[in-house]
């Protein structure tokens, strides 16, 4: 059977636990959902954090007595597969961390990872991830990879040729910054989520909001007649 391109870009993912450090939440479970396998193999990045030891540990403990087969793709001091390309390509679900994307693209580009990407997503493997891990499917968004004052990325990958806006509701600067981008054409048309909300895509086109929180949303920002943002409101889907 064929797969789709499928992506979920999320503002979040895991969710605290006391034992574990971290546990999967209902967007993870989502991505999960979208492979449609029984026994999915799914694949965990933290390239945004630097490799982290301690988040990909996490993850593990987070996943255990789940029935997935798990994996980690590190690139730092080198990569820890023979064959990165090879290892995406033989998973059913990618789920990328937070942290740096502008540092994330950069180590990706240098492994040849934005080409490996784009063959999984047109083979089928869902791309997902939270944050740093959202925006970098998109064409571009607002990053504190250079520092606490936001700026623009416009390099990412592009497999979704919108830009996003990640963390709407929390950080008091995205909003503001993205509307000015779009408005000023430095920044596409973007798709944006308030914490808790994920974006699946199927193709390039956006088919649902999801939340794994009431009350939260989704947003379409496009630049109207008049050079300004506009902004319209998606209410997403309660999993």
């Amino acid at each position: 059977m064929t797969r789709r391109p499928q992506v979920l870009a999320t503002s979040g993912g895991f969710r605290p636990d006391r034992r574990t450090g971290m546990r999967p939440g209902p967007l993870v479970r989502r991505a999960l959902e979208l492979s449609g396998a029984q026994r999915p193999r799914v694949c965990l990045l933290s390239t945004a954090l630097g490799d982290a030891t301690e988040w990909v540990a996490r993850g593990y403990a987070a996943f255990s007595g789940w029935s997935v087969e798990l994996s980690h793709l590190a690139l730092f001091p080198m990569p820890n597969v023979d064959d990165p390309r090879a290892h995406l390509l033989d998973q059913d679900v990618v789920w990328v961390g937070g942290g740096s994307v502008a540092n994330l693209l950069a180590v990706w580009r240098v492994h040849a990872l934005d080409t490996a990407f784009r063959e999984a997503w047109e083979a089928g493997v869902v791309l997902s991830g939270v944050s740093a891990g959202s925006i970098c499917w998109h064409l571009g968004g607002t990053t504190d990879s250079f520092g606490p004052d936001l700026q623009p990325v416009t390099d990412g990958l592009g497999l979704l040729p919108y830009a996003n806006g990640v963390h709407y509701d929390s950080e008091e600067q995205r909003r503001p910054l993205l509307h000015r981008l779009v408005a000023a054409g430095d920044l596409p048309t973007a798709y944006c989520t308030d914490d808790g909300v994920g974006l699946h895509y199927v193709g390039t086109d956006l088919v649902e909001a999801v939340t794994d929180t009431a009350g939260k949303a989704a947003y379409h920002v496009e630049r109207d007649s008049t050079g300004a943002a506009a902004e319209t409101r998606i209410e997403p889907r309660l999993l």
